[in-house]
C-alpha cells in the first residue's frame, strides 16, 4: 500500500500534452514525487483523513510542495485534504492579489491571512540587523492559530534538503549544537504536528520545478534583501561543494540519518559515565585506531585519480 506513495507511474488521466515534456522534464517530475512519496513513507507524516494545511509564501519552494502534493493527492493510497494558507505580512509592494488568483485558478481550497508582522519586525529590530529570528517567531504563532481554526492535523512546510544542511552547519558554526531541521516534529505549543514532506528533495530540483511550472514567484523583501545572512553564506559553501565533489552533499543528508550516539561526546545519548566491560563483542565498539573506511580517492580531483590509477 505504501508503495502507491512512491510508484514512478505518471499520474492517471495526465492531460495529454504530458507526453510532449521534454525527457529530462519528465524524469524531474518523477524524481520530485517519489522524493516527496518516499519522505511520507519514512516519517508517516500524511495519515488517512488528515487536512494538511500547506503554507504557501509565494517562493518556489512552497509553490513546489503544494504542487507536488497536489499530484500526490490523486494517486495516494488513503484519502486526506489540503488548504493552502499564505500568511499576508503586508510587506511594502507586496502583490496580494497574485496568490489569490493563482490557487484560485488550481482550484485548490485556501486562505489568505493578513497580519501586519511587517511593521512590528521593522520597529523591534535595528536596521542592519537580521530580521529572520523574529519574523519566523511571529510567522509561526500565526500560523498555528490559522491550523486550529481551520481544524488542520498537519502543517506542510516548503524546506528542502539543503536547508536542513544548511540548519545543521548553521548549528554548527555558531550554536555549538548538532542540529538541524527534523522532516517531522510537534511544534512550539504542542498543539500540531509540523511536516517537511521535501526534506529529501535538493533545492535545485525546486529551481528547475519553479521554472517548468512558471510559479508566479513573490519575492520577500523583508528577507531577501539581507545579502549577508549567514544561511546565505553556508549555502554558498554547499553549492560550491557540490560543484566540486560532487556526492558530498548526499553523504552529508546521508549522515543525518545515521547518528551513532556513543562516537560522539554528548552524555545524555549515551552513558559514558556507567560504562563497563562486558566481555561481549560490540559492532559499535571501539575503532578508533581502524582505518577510515572511505572511499577518499572517488572523491578527489580527476587528475589525482588518473596519477593513483
Amino acid at each position: 500500500m505504501n508503495a502507491v506513495w512512491i510508484d514512478d507511474t505518471p499520474e492517471a488521466g495526465a492531460p495529454s500534452n504530458s507526453l510532449k515534456i521534454e525527457r529530462e522534464t519528465h524524469k524531474l517530475e518523477k524524481r520530485l514525487c517519489r522524493q516527496v512519496g518516499q519522505a511520507i513513507v519514512d516519517y508517516n507524516m500524511i495519515e488517512e483523513g488528515d487536512k494538511v494545511m500547506v503554507c504557501v509564501s509565494g517562493g518556489k519552494d512552497s509553490y513546489a510542495l503544494l504542487d507536488i502534493l497536489l499530484k500526490m493527492k490523486a494517486r495516494a493510497p488513503i484519502h486526506f485534504d489540503i488548504v493552502a494558507v499564505n500568511l499576508d505580512q503586508k510587506q511594502p509592494g507586496f502583490p496580494e492579489e497574485v496568490l489569490p488568483k493563482y490557487l484560485s485558478e488550481l482550484g485548490v481550497a485556501f486562505h489568505i491571512e493578513n497580519q501586519d508582522t511587517y511593521s512590528i519586525v521593522k520597529r523591534v529590530i535595528p536596521e542592519g540587523k537580521t530580521t529572520c529570528g523574529l519574523c519566523s517567531r511571529l510567522r509561526r504563532g500565526i500560523l498555528y492559530r490559522v491550523a486550529d481554526e481551520l481544524g488542520a492535523t498537519k502543517v506542510a512546510l516548503g524546506h528542502h534538503r539543503d536547508d536542513m544542511l544548511q540548519t545543521f552547519f548553521l548549528n554548527m558554526f555558531f550554536g555549538g549544537k548538532l542540529k538541524s531541521m527534523p522532516p517531522k516534529l510537534v511544534s512550539d505549543d504542542g498543539k500540531h504536528i509540523v511536516i517537511r514532506p521535501l526534506a529529501y528533495v535538493a533545492e535545485k530540483d525546486t529551481v528547475r520545478w519553479a521554472q517548468h511550472r512558471e510559479f508566479p514567484i513573490i519575492p520577500c523583501t523583508l528577507c531577501g534583501s539581507q545579502e549577508n545572512l549567514q544561511r546565505k553564506q553556508v549555502g554558498e559553501m554547499l553549492r560550491e561543494w557540490d560543484k566540486k565533489y560532487p556526492g558530498r552533499v548526499e553523504n552529508m543528508f546521508t549522515a543525518l540519518q545515521n547518528v551513532v550516539p556513543s562516537h560522539l561526546l554528548d552524555g545524555t545519548l549515551h552513558d559514558f559515565q556507567g560504562l563497563k566491560a562486558t566481555g561481549v563483542a560490540d559492532e559499535n565498539g571501539d575503532k578508533a585506531f581502524d582505518t577510515p573506511a572511505f572511499d577518499l580517492l572517488s572523491q578527489a580531483p580527476s587528475a589525482l585519480r588518473i596519477v593513483q590509477g
